[in-house]
């Protein structure tokens, strides 16, 4: 549970960053390398913080998904996340976010992934055909598991694979096929590594995303002349010399 946050009424620019974890590590030395050094209000462990020498942003420190939350409902004007968990979020992120500049960490691509088993089926349209076999064999539709569940409803929509039903993944999602739990998974990988020790693959056109973090900037907050000058400064930081 994080703590509240302040919406933009407060006549500051809202940040919102990640509050722990590697992530908030990188966002962290992310922005002091552009020249926004993060420094926590407050107790050690608060979830506000400032920017030094920028006294006109408020810092709220907040879990990744979250952050995306703010940015749908405009309660944060700026926030650093994934690109999955916005695209996630929003069916129509493009029209509630900007995408202000990536940031180069939190590398993951979203992907479909089949057991390594599965020889016959190397991209989505053998899926679907395999399903009507499944389906007509075991009596019952192919089992998803995955996190991603507005993504991969999406994804499986355009490309036309319909024979499969979702099973929203609480945990270690690469291990679902191996416990009997699912048939195949959507899921984030860098390497590969983990879905190869799982005995899975990842099918030859079963890229949904390639994400990272970015700074992203709602079009839903409402700004002041003043807030949208500072934004255009924080963003012009970013931009490549």
């Amino acid at each position: 549970m994080t703590g509240p946050t302040t919406g933009p009424t407060t006549g500051k620019l809202i940040l919102a960053l990640p509050s722990k974890g590697r992530l908030m590590e990188q966002c962290s030395a992310a922005l002091a390398r552009a020249g926004l050094a993060i420094a926590r209000t407050g107790a050690a462990r608060g979830y506000k913080a400032e920017i030094e020498g920028f006294p006109g942003i408020e810092v709220n420190l907040v879990s990744s998904s979250e952050i995306a939350q703010l940015l749908k409902t405009g309660k944060a004007h700026l926030g650093v996340t994934g690109e999955d968990l916005i695209r996630e979020t929003m069916a129509d992120a493009d029209d509630r976010v900007r995408f202000v500049a990536p940031l180069g960490f939190g590398l993951a691509d979203v992907v479909v992934a089949v057991p390594a088993c599965w020889l016959d089926v190397r991209r989505m349209a053998d899926l679907e055909q395999m399903s009507v076999t499944f389906r007509r064999v075991h009596g019952r539709r192919v089992r998803v598991a995955t996190k991603y569940t507005s993504l991969t409803r999406r994804f499986f929509s355009q490309v036309g694979v319909t024979g499969y039903r979702i099973v929203e993944s609480l945990g270690a999602t690469e291990g679902t096929p191996a416990a009997g739990l699912a048939e195949l998974i959507v899921d984030i990988t860098t390497t590969g590594a983990t879905l190869e020790a799982n005995g899975l693959r990842v099918l030859d056109d079963g890229l949904i995303l390639k994400s990272q973090a970015n700074l992203i900037a709602s079009k839903a907050a409402p700004r002041t002349p003043e807030i949208a000058a500072l934004e255009a400064q924080v963003a012009a930081r970013f931009r490549p010399a």
